[in-house]
C-alpha cells in the first residue's frame, strides 16, 4: 500500500512540476518586449536624476526616442527614484575615499497598458562619476533590453 502512495504521490509531483516550467516557459515568452525606436517620456526624478539618463541614453545609443511630453507622443514613460550620499568626512580621512554613494531604480512602463515592460535597480558604494555613472548603467541595460 505504501508503494502505491509512494508512486502516487511522485506522479503527482511530476505532474506539478511538468505544468510549473510549462507556465514558466509561457511567461518567459510573454515578457513584453521594447520596439526599437519606441517614443519615451522621461519623468522628473529627484536629485536631477532624469537630467542624466537622458544624456546617458543618448551617449549609449539606446535605440529609443526620448520625448518632451508624456500626452500623445509618448509610447513609454520612464519613472524612478535616485538618491546621492557625498563622502563623508571620516570616509575621506579613514578610508581615503572620496567617491559618492549612488542608488537609482527606475520602471520603463507602456503608456497604454500601464505594464511595466522593464525595470533595473543600481547601488554604486563609490560612485566614481556620481549620479553620471549611475545613470549610464541604467541605461546600457535599457539597451541590452532593447537589443535582446
Amino acid at each position: 500500500m505504501n508503494s502505491v502512495k509512494s508512486v502516487a504521490s511522485t506522479l503527482v509531483i511530476l505532474a506539478a512540476a511538468t505544468m510549473f516550467a510549462a507556465r514558466a516557459e509561457q511567461s518567459k515568452d510573454a515578457a513584453p518586449k521594447i520596439p526599437k525606436g519606441a517614443k519615451v517620456f522621461v519623468a522628473p526624478i529627484s536629485d536631477d536624476f532624469d537630467t542624466y539618463l537622458k544624456e546617458a541614453i543618448a551617449k549609449k545609443n539606446v535605440p529609443v526616442e526620448v520625448v518632451a511630453s508624456r500626452g500623445e507622443q509618448a509610447d513609454y514613460e520612464i519613472t524612478g527614484v535616485a538618491e546621492s550620499e557625498k563622502a563623508s568626512t571620516a570616509k575621506k580621512v579613514i578610508l581615503g575615499n572620496w567617491h559618492s554613494r549612488e542608488e537609482a531604480s527606475i520602471n520603463l512602463t507602456n503608456i497604454k497598458t500601464s505594464e511595466i515592460a522593464w525595470a533595473y535597480s543600481v547601488h554604486q558604494e563609490a560612485s566614481t562619476h556620481g549620479k553620471r555613472s549611475s545613470a549610464e548603467a541604467c541605461a546600457k541595460h535599457l539597451k541590452e533590453a532593447i537589443e535582446k
